[in-house]
């Protein structure tokens, strides 16, 4: 899958697999239709440091979980 390119399904790509990755419960915080195009390389550079580790710590959870709220559609 090519993400260099910014598009609804690559967004909503990576959003799923962060959501799997953190194993959120709730993943309607990670709604796809929640987020625009505008922070695409911002989640892009958050899943390409996520694919770089194997675990995160609890705050490294919250701070990730945290920056995604930043970027939702109010």
């Amino acid at each position: 899958m090519d993400l260099s390119k910014p598009s609804r399904e690559n967004l909503a790509y990576i959003l799923n697999w962060i959501s799997q990755k953190l194993k959120v419960v709730n993943t309607t915080i990670l709604d796809p239709e929640d987020f625009t195009a505008d922070h695409y390389e911002d989640l892009l550079d958050i899943y390409e440091m996520m694919k770089k580790k194997d675990k995160f710590s609890i705050s490294e959870q919250e701070a990730i979980v945290s920056e995604l709220g930043k970027m939702r559609k109010s």
